[in-house]
């Protein structure tokens, strides 16, 4: 995933969590917030040091991050979003936590489901 379509400064998730939409599910919370003039999609991640080690947690990054590479054809581009883990994502694997990110993107209506492949 590039830098620019990093969400790493405070004020930046600060402005998503205040203006923008959450959805969620066991695994994950999802905040999306619109941009208008924003060609590509944003990223933020979250994932607490209550998930486990520094292994266990860039794991979950790394999977996440994959996830959302996989699923860029599909998603609305015009957007900011932040992946907030909750401690039963430490226990998936990529598949599930794929699944459970396409779940939760559904859910929040930012998802083309046709050609989604779970």
């Amino acid at each position: 995933m590039k830098k620019e379509q990093r969400i790493k400064k405070n004020p930046e998730f600060q402005q998503v969590f205040r203006h923008g939409t959450s959805m969620a599910n066991r695994q994950f919370v999802l905040y999306r917030l619109k941009k208008e003039k924003q060609s590509a999609f944003r990223l933020g991640l979250s994932v607490s040091k209550k998930i486990g080690n520094a292994v266990v947690r860039n794991q979950v990054k790394r999977y996440i991050r994959q996830a959302f590479l996989e699923l860029t054809p599909h998603l609305k581009q015009d957007f900011d979003y932040i992946v907030i883990a909750r401690k039963p994502a430490a226990d998936i694997d990529f598949f599930q936590t794929k699944s459970s990110l396409v779940h939760v993107m559904g859910k929040s209506k930012v998802l083309d489901k046709r050609g989604v492949i779970e």
